[in-house]
């Protein structure tokens, strides 16, 4: 699977963290989750920490997973 990327992070003037997507803002994190994110950002990957922040990191095998004998009705 290819690894995530388009991912972009801003830090607002009131300590918002907004996270964008192809430069639409997809999550917008605020309080203790905007710290902890940002630590988490600065230890990793970022686009990785983005996309498990997000939720868009399972993008890429679904349609492997349809055909697959246990996911298809009988």
């Amino acid at each position: 699977m290819p690894a995530p990327h388009g991912f972009e992070y801003a830090v607002r003037g009131d300590g918002s963290v907004a996270v964008s997507h192809r430069r639409a803002v997809v999550t917008l994190l605020r309080g203790e989750r905007a710290a902890r994110f940002l630590a988490e950002v600065e230890a990793g990957d970022p686009q990785q920490v983005m996309a498990r922040w997000t939720g868009n990191y399972r993008h890429g095998n679904e349609r492997t997973a349809r055909s697959h004998p246990r996911n298809t009705s009988r």
